[in-house]
């Protein structure tokens, strides 16, 4: 009778691993986050001014071009390269899809300034006239 008490079932748990467990899968998400980032590499001029009010029932569409002149579009996160002959029917396809859409225009700083205009100019041409410049806060 008295080995058979002796032998009880352990009742506690172990969190020693779990604990382990954790702190590795803590340090590959620290490093694997920042390589996780996506985007274009445009170096946006500077300027002086107030940001744009967005509503945050407005959707944002952001047209970038990057040092090299490729255009590409930007909606909600996700960033497609698009030839300029085929920007604007991209453009209208989602103007005409949403009504309340804010459109913006990322330009490098080191591209030639007719390249931003030729962008605009064809957003007007199919009924875009409220467009934004982007632009990164100068420095004192």
């Amino acid at each position: 009778m008295a080995k058979a008490a002796r032998r009880r079932p352990m009742s506690d748990i172990n969190v020693v691993p779990y604990i382990d467990v954790m702190l590795v899968l803590l340090v590959i998400f620290m490093v694997t986050a920042p390589l996780m980032t996506q985007g274009i590499r445009v170096d946006l001029p500077a300027a002086n001014s107030e940001a744009i009010a967005i509503d945050e029932l407005q959707q944002v569409l952001v047209v970038s071009i990057n040092r090299e002149g490729q255009y590409f579009l930007n909606l909600g996160g996700e960033e497609t390269a698009v030839a300029l002959s085929l920007l604007a029917e991209q453009v209208s396809k989602i103007k005409a899809a949403n009504s309340n859409l804010q459109v913006l225009v990322e330009g490098d700083a080191d591209i030639a300034y007719g390249r931003v205009i030729d962008l605009m100019d064809l957003l007007q041409k199919i009924g875009i006239g409220d467009v934004g410049l982007v632009t990164q806060p100068a420095r004192s």
